[in-house]
């Protein structure tokens, strides 16, 4: 029998300056504390998103031994008897009630799956039901992983987003998304609601269909080519954040654990807070695009 989960691996050209922002109620996550203010730890080897509730956590175990073995990591010592130290942050989203095969017994399949991605990584990624996405349920419907890009001034910044959030990523009553206005080249259909339109409680929200809690979360990774201290990552992360409420209603639940990753991966001046503001603005965008073109792909 099939098992409707993945994983993402996310994997910059090389260490990656990052930060992260958890909002939702319910997260799980890996290595976040390090990615605290003050801390020691400035830079990441990798991210990875997955499937699997707390089993998928796994992934990240598998991607962090790959890299090891590579010498690919935290250097603790010159003597190349002392293993590195890869730098691996993950967040999970809970798929586990989506059908399938999940009697995995002693070991679950996601390690397996963690290192399936990282050496399948590329520069030609996939949108809709597809890695973290692949099991997601975004309210009533299919959810998905999505990208979305956009710029600020010289700057450009990226969103890739598994979209499994307690919330519907539709206006209720239409198949018109939250985030319409925020649309691309009739990325979303070209739909827009009614003139009359107006808005109504709605009846396609996991809870609203009765579903238990904790089935949720949209969790992702915010990169930009300006070159930010670890203090403007955390910025980015938290600003970005509101790209789930323009995308997603309602967002940031006690049933959800939303939780977004920043990188900084390239050298592109952002040294003043009317940038990191206007970044900031750009990586909300960016959020409910990639985040509504990970539902909409899927369905």
């Amino acid at each position: 029998m099939t098992r409707p989960c993945g994983v993402t691996v996310i994997l910059p050209d090389a260490p990656a300056r990052a930060g992260v922002d958890v909002r939702g109620g319910g997260p799980g996550t890996r290595e976040t504390d390090t990615l605290a203010l003050g801390g020691l730890i400035s830079h990441v080897h990798a991210v990875v998103l997955s499937g699997g509730s707390v089993y998928g956590l796994a992934a990240a175990d598998a991607v962090c031994a790959a890299l090891g073995q590579r010498r690919e990591g935290y250097v603790v010592s010159a003597d190349p008897a002392v293993p590195v130290s890869p730098i691996v942050p993950s967040a999970i989203l809970f798929d586990n009630a989506n059908g399938g095969d999940k009697a995995w017994g002693p070991e679950p399949p996601f390690a397996r799956l963690g290192r399936d991605a990282l050496e399948a990584a590329s520069r030609d990624c996939r949108e809709g039901s597809v890695g973290a996405g692949f099991g997601a349920t975004a309210g009533i419907y299919r959810g998905g992983f999505g990208m979305a890009s956009e710029r600020a001034g010289d700057v450009t910044v990226w969103a890739m987003i598994a979209a499994n959030p307690v919330g519907s990523p539709f206006l209720p009553g239409t198949d018109v998304p939250y985030a319409w206005h925020l649309e691309r080249d009739g990325e979303f259909g070209g739909l827009a609601p009614a003139p009359a339109y107006r808005w109504s409680e709605p009846t396609d929200t996991k809870f609203s269909a009765s579903l238990q809690p904790g089935q949720s979360t949209v969790i992702g990774v915010i990169a930009t080519d300006a070159a930010l201290t670890a203090s403007q990552l955390k910025r980015l992360a938290v600003m970005a954040q509101d790209g789930l409420a323009l995308a997603v209603q309602p967002s940031h639940t006690p049933l959800d654990g939303d939780t977004l990753f920043a990188l900084s991966v390239g050298d592109r001046p952002c040294d003043t807070p009317l940038a990191l503001c206007l970044l900031g603005h750009a990586a909300a965008r960016a959020t409910a695009r990639a985040l509504t073109r990970g539902v909409i792909k899927s369905i």
